[in-house]
């Protein structure tokens, strides 16, 4: 190691002595002292304190225990641990790399660009997260409710729509995520559960304010192998849970109407720093519970072979999900690809990337069939896709993002229930049915600008039009009885029927905040 004084020079221990034996010598035979030899005794004397203090630094480090901490895509997007230093080594040739930390990700739509966090510590990196928005609804529904989405619930107000408190504690390879849920997400992410109306101790309460709660171990592995188990997002769809990651707020309807949250087990092998393959057995599609007698199974692979391009695949199939329908089987195949097209460190627009997300799916049995009507039922299946673009401007602190998508879901099982007078997936409603075969097709469009002054914070203006071949969105007249909901949640108010549309148009303004 070197020792630099002023500007353009440096000294390193070996050069130091050859340059000063001979005057040292001589110094010692006339018997006096120079004090350009003080100075360059006093120069030989910190020099070695500060090889002495590095060997401890290096001993010190060298005890600590390896860990391995990802940050992935609505995969894995991840547990987010991350550490207070940089990975050492970050050659994905290197046996002992850091996975996927040959580059930097935070590119990606569904991974948080943030690069650091502040008050990292060797046992616990915490995070908070808020996101306040404000939805203009064009068709200004009377009761303020605002139909078909799992993010964006209500027009003309202010809302919390999540606050996350918690963060990851990581020591001798043991791990564990927590995040609060808390905000209109816990309202709406449980009512989307059917699965707590079987059985009993209220499962959609026990689990009301948790967003992320799950702990296990690391094993030192090849690239790393994590056993993990509790409640941990899903990412099927590629957008993530929380919109701070995203590049949209509301995303279309491939991914906001397939699971944001596994209740389970997952495992995480990392056999190259360029590829995650993971597991999973879980309660089944977006349940806490079981809806019937079976687990459901599936995993995610998951390939970033340069740092431009993130390949990511994930499937589902065995589990039983339809309530009170136990013969009735569920299938289910997400695949995005995203590529970073363009960057530069001098022009205006500093980077751009697009993504293209295609999902198939089907359920088979219980009077329904994947291939089509006929003896064994009518055809229940689930076609989309969803394709976005973003452009960089400044050095990263702009950003537009166009994009949308389509679907086709015959039989409804993934369209999302209007809240029509309190109606929940577990309660149904007749005012919407879900019945075998029942058409639906969507299709929709966003425009989404960012201004990011910092990796913490985005301040997000976006519009949404979406459009449906039913009456789906709320109307002037809105979904809510006169006097507020009326009988068993769902049922039939006489004399009443809920104000449904084709289309709407919203604007959406937004505030989100991650560190």
């Amino acid at each position: 190691m070197g020792l630099t004084l002023g500007v353009g020079l440096t000294l390193n221990a070996g050069d130091l002595r050859a340059q000063t034996e001979a005057p040292n010598l001589q110094t010692a035979v006339e018997g006096t002292q120079t004090p350009q030899d003080e100075k360059i005794q006093q120069l030989q004397d910190k020099l070695e304190e500060i090889q002495k203090e590095l060997m401890e630094l290096k001993k010190a480090n060298s005890a600590q225990p390896e860990t391995h901490h990802i940050t992935t895509a609505k995969a894995s997007a991840p547990p987010s641990a991350l550490t207070e230093a940089e990975p050492e080594i970050t050659d994905p040739s290197s046996p002992h790399s850091e996975p996927f930390a040959f580059a930097d990700f935070t590119w990606l739509n569904g991974n948080p660009r943030t690069k650091d966090s502040p008050y990292a510590t060797k046992f616990f990196t915490p995070e908070i997260r808020s996101d306040v928005s404000y939805t203009y609804d064009f068709r200004h529904p009377q009761d303020d409710t605002i139909v078909g989405s799992s993010e964006v619930f209500r027009s003309s107000e202010v809302t919390l729509t999540d606050l996350g408190i918690g963060g990851d504690f990581h020591y001798d390879n043991v791990r564990a995520r927590v995040l609060t849920q808390i905000g209109l997400y816990s309202t709406a992410t449980p009512r989307n559960d059917a699965s707590p109306a079987r059985g009993q101790w209220d499962l959609a309460n026990a689990y009301r304010y948790v967003s992320e709660a799950n702990a296990g171990y690391h094993f030192n592995v090849q690239h790393g192998l994590n056993v993990d188990a509790g409640i941990f997002l899903s990412y099927v769809g590629l957008f993530s849970f929380y919109q701070f990651d995203n590049w949209a707020y509301q995303p279309s309807y491939v991914s906001s109407n397939t699971p944001w949250f596994f209740n389970g087990v997952r495992v995480q092998w990392y056999p190259t720093a360029k590829l995650k393959i993971e597991p999973w057995f879980i309660n089944g599609w977006q349940s806490y519970g079981r809806f019937n007698n079976r687990p459901g199974l599936g995993g995610q692979i998951l390939w970033r072979p340069t740092g431009r391009l993130s390949i990511l695949g994930n499937q589902y199939g065995y589990g039983e999900d339809a309530l009170g329908v136990p013969s009735r089987t569920r299938y289910h195949t997400d695949d995005s690809i995203q590529y970073k097209y363009y960057q530069s460190t001098t022009s205006f627009i500093s980077m751009a990337a697009a993504t293209l997300t295609g999902d198939a799916g089907c359920e088979s049995g219980g009077g329904v069939s994947c291939f089509g009507n006929g003896k064994t039922g009518p055809k229940q299946s689930f076609l989309g896709f969803m394709f976005y673009n973003r452009l960089w401007f400044d050095r990263d602190r702009y950003a537009m993002t166009i994009g949308g998508g389509r679907i086709n879901n015959p039989g409804r099982y993934l369209v999302l229930l209007p809240p029509i007078n309190g109606a929940t997936a577990a309660s149904g409603t007749p005012y919407f049915t879900e019945n075998p075969g029942d058409p639906f097709k969507a299709w929709d469009v966003s425009v989404t600008g960012d201004y990011m002054p910092s990796q913490y914070i985005t301040y997000r203006l976006e519009y949404n039009h979406r459009a449906a071949n039913v009456p789906y969105f709320a109307g002037p007249g809105g979904v809510t009885p006169p006097g507020g909901n009326t009988g068993a949640l769902g049922s039939l108010v006489p004399g009443w029927s809920p104000d449904l549309r084709n289309s709407e148009n919203r604007m959406t303004g937004a505030l989100l905040v991650k560190f």
